[in-house]
C-alpha cells in the first residue's frame, strides 16, 4: 500500500517552477477530474490570482479509493505557488494521507540562486531548474527533474515525444501532442518508477489529460477551464 501511494503522489504532482506565466494569464481556474477504472473518485482544481507581475496559483486536491464499499485510502491536499514574473518565489503545501500529515515549505534563496527546501522527507537545497509539481504547467515536458510537492524529494525524469493525436473529452475533440514521462534511473524498483502518458493542447498551453496504470487505470482529465 505504501509503495502504491508513493507512485500516486508522484503522478498527482509533476510540473515546472519557471512556468512561463504569460501563457496562463488568461486562466482563472482549471478543473480536473480524477478517475480510476473509469469511475470519478475525486478532483484537482487550480486557481490563479494575478496582481501586476505577481501570480499566486493554489491547488486543491481530494480523492478517495474504495474497495467493496470500504475506504482503503484517501488523500486531501492544498498547495500554494507564488511567482514574480516567471520566477518561483515560494511554494507551500500540506497533505493529509490516511490521517498522516506531509508538507513542503520552499523559498527562493536570492543570494545563492537556489531553492531552500524544508519537506517531510527532504531538507536541503535544489537547483532552480527543478520542477515544482502540479498539472497546470506544461513545463513538466521541458525539464529533467522535479521536486515533490508532497514531501520535497527530488526525482529525475525523461520526457519523450510520441506524436500528434486527436482525443475526445466531454464530447469535444482536441488536437494534442502525446508525450511519455518516465524515470531517468531505470534501476528504481518498477513500482516506484515514473511512467505517465501526457496529452498536451499546444494551442491553449494546457495539459488536457494524464494517464497511468498501477493497480487500476488512472486518469486526470481537464473538464473545465476559464
Amino acid at each position: 500500500m505504501k509503495k502504491f501511494l508513493f507512485f500516486i503522489f508522484l503522478f498527482i504532482y509533476s510540473f515546472n517552477s519557471n512556468a512561463h506565466m504569460a501563457h496562463y494569464n488568461k486562466f482563472n481556474k482549471i478543473e480536473m477530474e480524477i478517475l480510476r477504472d473509469g469511475e470519478v473518485i475525486g478532483y484537482n482544481y487550480y486557481f490563479f490570482k494575478k496582481n501586476l507581475d505577481n501570480t499566486t496559483v493554489t491547488n486543491q486536491l481530494k480523492f478517495t479509493v474504495k474497495l467493496l464499499g470500504a475506504t482503503i485510502f484517501e488523500v486531501e491536499s492544498f498547495g500554494e505557488e507564488k511567482y514574480n514574473k516567471d520566477k518561483l518565489i515560494s511554494f507551500n503545501s500540506k497533505t493529509r494521507q490516511n490521517k498522516k500529515d506531509k508538507y513542503v515549505r520552499l523559498k527562493f534563496n536570492v543570494k545563492e540562486n537556489k531553492y531552500d527546501i524544508n519537506g517531510s522527507s527532504f531538507k536541503g537545497s535544489a537547483s532552480i531548474d527543478n520542477v515544482i509539481g502540479n498539472w497546470w504547467s506544461h513545463k513538466i515536458l521541458q525539464t529533467n527533474s522535479q521536486i515533490s510537492p508532497i514531501s520535497g524529494s527530488i526525482k529525475e525524469q525523461v520526457v519523450t515525444f510520441i506524436g500528434k493525436e486527436k482525443i475526445e473529452l466531454y464530447g469535444k475533440t482536441h488536437d494534442v501532442e502525446h508525450f511519455k514521462l518516465t524515470s531517468k534511473d531505470m534501476s528504481i524498483p518498477k513500482d516506484k518508477r515514473l511512467n505517465f502518458d501526457i496529452w498536451f493542447d499546444k494551442k491553449n498551453a494546457l495539459i488536457l489529460k494524464v494517464a497511468y496504470s498501477r493497480m487500476g487505470n488512472w486518469e486526470y482529465r481537464v473538464k473545465k477551464f476559464e
